[in-house]
């Protein structure tokens, strides 16, 4: 069971601008509009099936089935454009774990700082991005967990029982994430420290900033980011071994079954690596110090190439 739903944060989430692939009814209001955007987020973009809605909006089966027969949102009428979409981005909707492997190392995931790429092509599935999955840092303590985005080892936030509310993305432009959309998320720690992120598409790559602000009154050090890129979903991609995948200083890439193509990543600063268990790849940002109220961010990519190097 993930940590939360999408039905707990609607009255806190919904958005100015809301968006959904299908034309909305007139009258609709924001929380109906939010409502079916999550049901063709999961059915017709994840595939989900009843269960896994279910799970993700925190409710049984027979109330995520008569949502979706209300709106009409279900498998057999998904429309067909949308495996021409090409790359886009969603924000993950969570119900779902997004790991094969390694599940002990990811407990109760928030789908806060996730969100998906979509493959070009039919059935080509997606692969998870978490922006951030976890931040290091150098408090007085000793070397810590700033942040986490799952449950495994306790943050400095966790030893303090501090629990963090959720918050999720938002989204801005066209709604099913192609180019000309973007998707944003922030979080401000309870010691002052913020942290905010930026996806979008542009035209085959998917463009990224993650931004670290010292809003607290010390320099904060050891800052160290972890940028996971979870392949469950791409059935191309998803061997858990480490012979598909291929790290170099900042850029880690995974090559698909066939060996036609490749996903890569690549941060600034970064230290690339790979977890054949999850399976997952990493380019993972090293941030310099922040005296108080100092700001950085750094930028990184996904791109899909073919075997000649070439974007697709």
């Amino acid at each position: 069971m993930l940590r939360y739903s999408v039905a707990v944060s609607w009255a806190i989430f919904c958005l100015a601008s809301i968006g959904c692939t299908g034309a909305p009814t007139s009258g609709e209001d924001s929380e109906t509009l939010e409502l079916r955007y999550w049901l063709e987020n999961m059915v017709w973009h994840h595939r989900y099936d009843v269960e896994e809605v279910a799970s993700a909006l925190g409710c049984d089966v027979t109330k995520a089935q008569r949502y979706l027969e209300e709106h009409d949102v279900l498998p057999e009428n998904r429309p067909e454009f949308i495996d021409d979409l090409g790359l886009r981005i969603l924000p993950y909707p969570g119900g779902r774990h997004p790991r094969i492997g390694f599940l002990e190392g990811a407990i109760d995931p928030h789908r806060d700082t996730k969100f998906s790429v979509f493959l070009p092509g039919k059935d080509a599935g997606y692969v998870v991005v978490d922006l951030p999955e976890a931040i290091w840092w150098n408090p007085a303590s000793g070397r810590e967990l700033l942040y986490l985005a799952h449950t495994h080892i306790p943050t400095y936030w966790d030893k303090r029982k501090i629990v963090l509310e959720s918050f999720d993305w938002t989204r801005e432009g066209d709604p099913a994430g192609r180019e000309g959309g973007v998707i944003r998320s922030t979080r401000k720690l309870p010691n002052g420290v913020e942290f905010a992120a930026t996806a979008r598409v542009v035209g085959e790559r998917v463009e990224m900033t993650l931004e670290l602000k010292n809003g607290s009154k010390e320099r904060i050090s050891g800052l160290r980011t972890q940028i996971c890129v979870m392949l469950k979903g791409a059935p191309a991609f998803n061997a858990q071994i480490a012979e598909n995948k291929t790290v170099q200083e900042a850029t880690a890439a995974v090559r698909s079954a066939d060996g036609e193509r490749a996903i890569v990543t690549e941060w600034e600063l970064a230290k690339a690596w790979q977890n054949p268990p999850v399976p997952c790849i990493h380019s993972d940002p090293v941030f310099p110090d922040l005296e108080p109220g100092e700001s950085r961010t750094l930028t990184g990519f996904l791109h899909l190439v073919d075997q000649r190097g070439e974007s697709r």
